[in-house]
């Protein structure tokens, strides 16, 4: 399905939800808000009241940064692995945290890890969604040098997703930095050839072109926004789109 469904009825029957570990830091910066999180899944349980399918790709940057560990002299492989343990702290922290608001949760973790969640099986993940429950993917893909971005455009795929929504804190990809740059402009709708040829920051390159390759919509809105979740879910322009059309 897609965007612009009847009113109130859902416009995606299967999401991918990209949270970055930041996202769960809130304003602290480092680490996890119990607050963030207590809304962040009180937001996934009204999507999921809605009969949709959710599946959560989170990252760890909160807590461990593969890429500025590997810039001041770590082995980038090891400095990415330690990253991919972080993303399993934060997805036992929003397991805990989605089942506190009444839902049933699964962890699938790329690297084994079985006291704490199951190994990642596409066919698993896709009969835990089918049943109703939330589906976290810890450990990005497996393998050093690709990104949480890249992991989330992955599953996504894997899983027949009909669409990648991405959490940040701004209302949309824009030309440049809001913050920084005073004249930047929101860009609504665009390509993937708009954002590779551009080089706008919204995923890395590897995951835009996953998304391209297999038409799959990312759509970039911001996360401090209550409601922004259920509000895409049910087909309302938040946000900024990319996809073939533009």
């Amino acid at each position: 399905m897609t965007a612009g469904a009847a009113p109130g009825r859902p416009a995606y029957r299967r999401i991918v939800l990209k949270l970055s570990g930041e996202a769960l830091a809130g304003n602290q910066g480092y680490g996890i808000d119990p607050p963030v999180l207590d809304r962040v899944a009180d937001e996934v349980r009204d999507v999921a009241s809605l009969g949709v399918q959710v599946a959560i790709v989170i990252g760890g940057g909160n807590i461990f940064r593969g890429v500025a560990a590997s810039a001041v002299g770590m082995d980038r492989a090891t400095a990415d692995y330690m990253g991919m343990l972080a993303t399993i702290i934060n997805a036992l922290a929003l397991q805990d945290g989605l089942e506190k608001a009444g839902l049933q949760t699964r962890v699938l973790s790329a690297i084994e890890m079985r006291a704490v969640a199951e190994p990642y099986i596409r066919r698993r993940a896709i009969r835990h969604l089918e049943k109703g429950r939330v589906v976290i993917f810890a450990a990005g893909t497996g393998n050093p040098f690709f990104t949480t971005d890249t992991a989330g455009a992955l599953r996504a795929v894997e899983i027949g997703a009909d669409v990648i929504v991405k959490a940040t804190k701004v209302d949309g990809i824009y030309s440049a930095d809001p913050k920084q740059d005073a004249r930047a402009e929101r860009l609504e709708r665009m390509t993937y050839m708009d954002v590779l040829s551009r080089g706008l920051q919204v995923m890395d390159a590897a995951a835009i072109s996953l998304c391209m390759d297999n038409k799959l919509p990312i759509i970039v809105f911001d996360l401090t926004r209550p409601g922004n979740i259920k509000r895409i879910v049910l087909g309302e322009p938040v946000g900024s789109i990319v996809s073939s059309g533009g």
